[in-house]
């Protein structure tokens, strides 16, 4: 079987990313009645996922890009020396980077690995040995900002990937976010940056409970070049492909962008833990279909998608799959089992007040 020009990348170490003993997000305690479990962000989802593709032979569809490490100089792009020092000093004995964002032993190297592996990616995107590309990587990292760890990320995969690119010529990077929670790392390090653009679809106030809002759209020579799509709670198919066909290709069309990046969360999923939006594998189909369309009118196909959250491990494999049977083109003859129960529930289709907020954003921006 001859493989399609659609990179994937994964490792067996970032199912190691060792995020400890916890009570979903917060540290078991009996005193609080918290009974030890597993924190939300374990491999379960992430290793179900390329189990998915090896079980049913789709990984043969692909072409596999080795992962390698980060180098400190390429974290240093995006973040601080401190922050770089600090995680590599955490990751000695294991412990919290950030509330509720625990690290074990020799998470450091893992971390670089999981930032390393989106930038073979890039590399192999640039030489033309694929089109595009998916990269299945952990520890996520579009929290993370130029100083901080937060929300289970670690090193801004995404962002410093963005300038990876522009190191290699590539000079205007659209990162376009589509997990339930929001964008806030990329927002942070490009707000004032008009050669990277940002435009997050996430649910309103879900987390960072502080960002995320309409009215931030970028600052300085950066100003209308971060867009925020703050869906209300319950949002379905209807709400974000009319996001997509009013905002996002627009934004995307007029920006005319040499890649598009996307943080690729499947947490937006009906069923997930920590979101209430209501998707399923077939919208992240479409939303990626519309957007290897838009790369192929402005950057010669370069589209490339790395791994954020996504917490129900029964159900983020066939979003997954879903997503690379649009890269690839090819079928994988597997149906979704969770699509039926997740359509039919109430509100799917667009609703006047996520009309009325989505609208509000084409005025804004003159879409």
């Amino acid at each position: 079987m001859t493989p399609s020009k659609t990179g994937f990348v994964s490792h067996e170490l970032y199912m190691w990313h060792d995020t400890g003993t916890y009570a979903g997000i917060l540290k078991p305690d009996p005193s609080q009645m918290l009974q030890p479990s597993s924190h939300f962000e374990h491999p379960e989802s992430k290793r179900r996922a390329k189990n998915l593709l090896d079980a049913s032979g789709y990984i043969d569809h692909l072409n596999i890009i080795a992962s390698r490490h980060a180098s400190e100089e390429e974290l240093l792009t995006v973040h601080t020396a401190e922050h770089v020092d600090h995680i590599a000093k955490v990751s000695e004995t294991g412990g919290e980077i950030a509330f509720a964002s625990p690290m074990g032993v020799g998470g450091y190297e893992i971390a670089k690995l999981s930032t390393g592996g989106c930038i073979a990616m890039l590399e192999a995107i640039i030489a033309g040995e694929v089109n595009n590309g998916y990269v299945l990587n952990r520890p996520p990292g579009h929290h993370a900002k130029k100083d901080e760890s937060m929300g289970f990320c670690v090193f801004a995969n995404g962002s410093i990937t963005a300038r990876a690119a522009q190191a290699r010529g590539l000079a205007k990077i659209a990162i376009v976010d589509w997990d339930v929670h929001h964008g806030n790392g990329a927002e942070s390090i490009f707000i004032d940056d008009p050669s990277v653009m940002t435009i997050s679809l996430h649910q309103d106030k879900c987390f960072p409970p502080d960002t995320g809002d309409l009215d931030t759209t970028g600052t300085g020579a950066g100003a209308g070049y971060n867009i925020n799509i703050p869906l209300p709670p319950g949002s379905g198919k209807g709400a974000y492909l009319y996001a997509f066909e009013k905002v996002v290709i627009p934004a995307l069309d007029r920006f005319k962008p040499d890649l598009i990046l996307v943080a690729s969360g499947f947490d937006a999923m009906g069923q997930d833990p920590l979101g209430r939006n209501m998707l399923y594998a077939a919208v992240y189909k479409e939303m990626t279909k519309q957007l290897l369309a838009c790369a192929d009118r402005h950057c010669g196909g370069k589209l490339l998608l790395t791994h954020e959250g996504g917490y129900n491990p029964n159900n983020v494999p066939f979003g997954l799959l879903a997503v690379l049977e649009a890269l690839t083109g090819i079928e994988s003859g597997i149906e979704d089992p969770f699509q039926h129960m997740i359509e039919c529930m109430g509100y799917q289709e667009l609703q006047d007040h996520q009309k009325q907020i989505i609208d509000s954003i084409v005025s804004s921006f003159q879409l």
